[in-house]
């Protein structure tokens, strides 16, 4: 039985705080650093900090996009965090490389707003929006940390699990489709409910 978890390594990921997060719910992690080690895994987790196009050239140097993208197609359990979520999509604002293109639309950046600073940094309470795996849409009170200064647009609005409130506007900080689940804000940074969230995840593992 395939037990360990895959943490891509591409060199921008906060690789440690996520391998302790997993690690304090009992699960063996592997970092994933090329497309061998990707068999010993039950699921698969692209984390991210930094900037959209240097996270895109070194994920390219990894090879493992293909398998990234197979992964995925083949509905094996699959989650992006913060960058790793804005990674998934065609384009960024923030560069001028293609993204991975596995969901459909754009990362925009956040709008100017004159009561609210960019980057977007703190604690905010999540909004669901519809029934998904991670969360219900009836929960509240629950705050996860947040830093980021680019926001996805998805071409399909279905795909958003839960909101965030940024002044009057309102962004994207899940989504969810199929086997794939990726969040903006992090988990691994998101004291009980970020651990909560995470359990959950694990248990939604195929």
């Amino acid at each position: 039985m395939l037990a360990k978890i895959g943490l891509i390594d591409y060199g921008m990921g906060n690789i440690h705080s996520v391998t302790k997060a997993l690690e304090s719910l009992e699960e063996e992690i592997i970092l994933i650093k090329n497309n061998h080690q990707i068999k010993d895994c039950k699921a698969l987790i692209l984390p991210g900090v930094g900037s959209f196009d240097p996270a895109i050239n070194n994920l390219s140097k990894t090879e493992l996009i293909i398998d990234i993208k197979n992964w995925i197609k083949s509905g094996k359990s699959f989650l992006g965090i913060c960058l790793g979520l804005q990674l998934l999509f065609e384009s960024s604002d923030e560069g001028t490389i293609n993204g991975l293109g596995i969901v459909k639309g754009q990362i925009k950046k956040i709008p100017q707003l004159s009561d609210q600073r960019i980057p977007h940094v703190g604690w905010c309470e999540l909004l669901p929006i519809r029934k998904n795996s991670l969360l219900k849409v009836d929960e509240i009170n629950n705050w996860v940390y947040f830093v980021h200064s680019y926001h996805a647009v998805p071409s399909n609005n279905n795909l958003i699990t839960a909101n965030v409130s940024y002044g009057s506007e309102k962004l994207t900080a899940m989504i969810e489709r199929d086997n794939l689940m990726a969040c903006q804000f992090h988990p691994e940074k998101s004291g009980k409910t970020g651990e909560k969230l995470l359990r959950r995840w694990v248990k939604s593992i195929q």
